[in-house]
């Protein structure tokens, strides 16, 4: 049995593997997919503290070779469920077996939602994007475009219009579910143009994204958009739901849990993007990685 088992080996996963094994705690840490996280499909990354530069990937094995080289256990496993004994020793459920433990801490993290079209994955990294301020700046002077709805797409495009020389926002209706403040906002930027009851069908290029093809919702007419980047927006989606029985989630799908990371179970934490919060970033997932270690180890003892 391990002191605590962390599901999820993202930057808020193996942050809280390091601070657990550094007090001296047994840690298994189960990934489903592989370690990291979205982060590894980010070709670079400029805005974590004390790192210049560095590619996701290697932000990630980074911090996989400094847990395991402390003595955190990584599995390739999918949770599945959920089971607590005598109201303190739980019980994971996966799919290379039960795995117990006095703590859990949850770093499942979310998954930006897609758009499904042909070569999606291709162009990620290439002039797909789905975090503007994570590779807005890549695209200085640039003519770029942002796919949404949302309050995060009309934030999206704001925040890339300081940086690029024209944003087209895409929206499949004419109406928002973002702010009317915050679209009023947007829509007085001069660089900015809105391409309203519209999809995009497909996304072309010859190894970098060129441009997309977009189908007007009302009169199914085709166009095609010349662009250096694209911006998806569309929203995240978490996956907590084996775990519903003992943390409560939103509407949305996450976990309700404060800065403190503590969860409506004692000794179940939630930590990184899969928790509710307002920001969602490197360095965010990596403090909560820290807190709710430090809470699981004085649940500990």
């Amino acid at each position: 049995m391990k002191d605590i088992i962390i599901v999820g080996g993202g930057t808020a996963g193996l942050t809280a593997a390091i601070y657990a094994r550094r007090a001296g705690k047994s840690v298994l840490v189960i990934e489903a997919d592989n370690c990291g996280g979205q982060i590894i499909n980010t070709p670079e990354i400029e805005n974590y503290p004390g790192i210049k530069n560095i590619s996701g990937l290697e932000f990630a094995n980074g911090l996989k070779d400094q847990a395991e080289s402390l003595g955190a256990v990584i599995e390739s496993a999918k949770v599945t469920g959920l089971d607590i004994k005598d109201g303190k020793v739980k019980t994971l459920h996966t799919t290379s077996g039960d795995r117990e433990c006095m703590a859990v801490i949850l770093a499942t993290g979310a998954k930006n939602r897609h758009l499904g079209l042909e070569n999606e994955e291709e162009f990620t990294g290439c002039g797909v994007s789905y975090c503007a301020t994570c590779d807005g700046a890549f695209f200085k002077d640039g003519v770029v475009a942002v796919n949404g709805g949302g309050n995060t797409a009309i934030e999206d495009a704001f925040f890339l219009s300081n940086y690029c020389s024209k944003v087209y926002l895409i929206h499949r209706r004419d109406a928002f579910r973002a702010d009317a403040k915050e679209v009023a906002k947007l829509k007085a930027k001069e660089n900015v143009e809105f391409i309203l009851n519209s999809t995009i069908t497909a996304l072309c290029g010859n190894g970098d994204l060129e441009y997309v093809e977009l189908e007007n919702t009302l009169d199914h007419r085709k166009s095609k958009l010349e662009i250096e980047g694209l911006f998806i927006a569309i929203g995240q989606t978490p996956d907590n739901k084996a775990f519903a029985d003992f943390v409560t989630l939103d509407e949305k799908g996450y976990i309700a849990a404060g800065e403190d990371c503590k969860t409506a179970t004692k000794g179940i934490f939630a930590a990184g993007d899969c928790r509710t919060k307002s920001v969602r970033q490197l360095t965010t997932a990596a403090a909560d990685g820290a807190v709710a270690a430090l809470a699981a180890i004085a649940y500990c003892g």
